[in-house]
């Protein structure tokens, strides 16, 4: 009984925190995005540096450490909207075979300002698998990711934090996907 007290009374203390700064920054004419107080844009060498892809995500965010980020990325897909209900079982399957171990927070389709996007928030974890006699320590990470799909091309959103920052910065990812504007 006392826990679940004690349970209750933490909630209630960090249910009314401030809400999170967002400033509100537009990517292109139909796309704008609420970006945390004190994150700044990555340079394009910084983005090649931390997000080694062919495709270099169309913008991307991070705190003054390095430590936190977030991301906007598009690429082209044939699924429409409508494929939402068979998307999302995929998106999972495709999260859950990129990490050793993935905790499922949340997961649903959501509408936030009027467009209905997939959501995700997990913690993962990448263990060092090599069969050396060094191992290194497992990396967790604590991270919101949304989808959204409009004409031919599929847009992600990914909010990402070292997972023993969590409580700091899980209202701000989540006000951060909330914050998203996408124009038809």
């Amino acid at each position: 009984m006392k826990f679940a007290s004690l349970l209750l009374l933490l909630f209630a203390l960090t249910s009314f925190g401030p809400a999170p700064k967002l400033t509100t920054v537009k990517l292109a004419s139909t796309l704008s995005v609420g970006v945390p107080a004190g994150f700044a844009p990555l340079p394009d060498d910084g983005i090649a540096v931390k997000y080694p892809s062919p495709r270099k995500p169309l913008a991307v965010f991070s705190n003054p450490s390095g430590r936190v980020d977030f991301s906007v990325a598009v690429r082209p897909t044939t699924f429409e909207s409508f494929d939402y209900g068979v998307l999302i079982k995929i998106y999972k399957s495709s999260i859950q075979r990129l990490y050793t171990k993935v905790d499922f927070i949340k997961e649903d389709i959501r509408t936030v300002n009027g467009r209905d996007f997939i959501y995700f928030e997990f913690v993962s974890t990448v263990a060092d698998s090599r069969r050396t006699g060094s191992q290194l320590a497992p990396i967790k990470r604590y991270q919101a990711v949304q989808y959204a799909i409009e004409g031919t091309q599929l847009y992600v959103f990914t909010f990402v934090a070292p997972a023993e920052e969590q409580a700091q910065w899980q209202p701000t990812a989540q006000a951060v996907m909330g914050a998203i504007v996408m124009k038809k």
